[in-house]
């Protein structure tokens, strides 16, 4: 919708809709420039706690995306009028364990009664403008780094269904509240080629990937048996536990991509799965992309290249 909107010019604005970006940016100073992100939505595990967690780490990763540091936050909440109030107590604790982990300061908030819950934070970091990663920049011979594995949503479904096993719920968790922090300090302390750079969330990993070829006007090959899936996940697809996102994101992207192998319907249904809090997709230079990985597996990131970046054809996503 903000795409038929009256365009406004402003030269400070670094990044703004027009590539349906991470975040914006906007230049303050020669030597800096403000990254501004809005994220929140409804329970997705049933603990309070963890759910904040969750919310402030999905929030914090689009400043983490583009290469920035987060500095401040607002919390959003909608909350029942007769709830609980020690459950929104808990999910504003959960949140700020995550804020404090990343060195955010939570600076306020807004609330309103809503007949379901919805938490998330606006949150504002901090970039030089030559220094910003974002998902337009990808070139060919690029590798394509992804730090965290797939299958939140799917798995999130079955939760919400009473039907998860505790091991899937639990590595579940494990990535949705993992800050793609540690990641993204890998690879500003060294001199990598990082060209381009964008979180896989809503619209699951083509989905993200297509926006990066598209602004980039590259084209991508992945390579389906170096994905990184979380337990359960395709069990969960098996049993039809399949979020509205997952059906959405695949009747808009699929028609991009190019099955060039037999691959399972399971995965196939996997690779549009909308994550929560997911990881980063990275489009390095392919000479950096080995020392990337073994910088990111000393940090306790559990990177992997998934494929490479090609000259722009069609389809503009070949799943090998």
């Amino acid at each position: 919708m903000l795409g038929k909107l009256a365009r406004q010019h402003d030269p400070n604005v670094l990044v703004g809709f027009e590539h349906a970006d991470d975040a914006g940016v906007y230049q303050i100073a020669p030597d800096q420039a403000l990254v501004q992100t809005v994220d929140f939505f409804t329970p997705v595990v049933d603990d309070p706690y963890t759910f904040g967690q969750i919310a402030a780490t999905n929030a914090l990763s689009d400043i983490y995306a583009m290469g920035g540091k987060p500095l401040t936050s607002l919390a959003l909440v909608c909350f029942p009028e007769k709830a609980d109030l020690h459950i929104l107590e808990r999910i504003l604790a959960g949140g700020l364990s995550k804020m404090i982990e990343a060195g955010c300061t939570v600076i306020g908030g807004h609330s309103i009664r809503d007949d379901e819950t919805k938490f998330g934070y606006s949150v504002t970091g901090l970039i030089h403008p030559r220094k910003v990663l974002a998902n337009a920049g990808a070139k060919p011979g690029d590798a394509l780094v992804f730090t965290k594995a797939l299958g939140t949503g799917v798995i999130s479904t079955a939760i919400k269904k009473g039907k998860a096993e505790q091991a899937w719920i639990d590595a579940a968790i494990q990535s949705m509240t993992m800050l793609n922090k540690q990641a993204a300090e890998v690879i500003g302390k060294k001199d990598y080629r990082v060209h381009a750079m964008t979180d896989v969330t809503g619209f699951g990993l083509i989905g993200h990937a297509r926006e990066m070829a598209l602004a980039s006007n590259v084209a991508l090959e992945v390579f389906s048996k170096d994905i990184p899936i979380l337990p359960g996940a395709l069990d969960c697809i098996r049993a039809g536990y399949i979020p509205a996102g997952l059906k959405n994101n695949r009747d808009f992207a699929e028609r991009i991509v190019g099955y060039e192998a037999s691959i399972s319907a399971e995965l196939r249904a996997l690779l549009f799965d909308p994550q929560t809090a997911g990881g980063l997709l990275i489009s390095i230079a392919g000479g950096d992309s080995d020392k990337l990985l073994v910088d990111m597996q000393t940090a306790g990131v559990s990177a992997r290249h998934i494929g490479n970046v090609t000259e722009s054809h069609k389809p503009l996503i070949r799943i090998y």
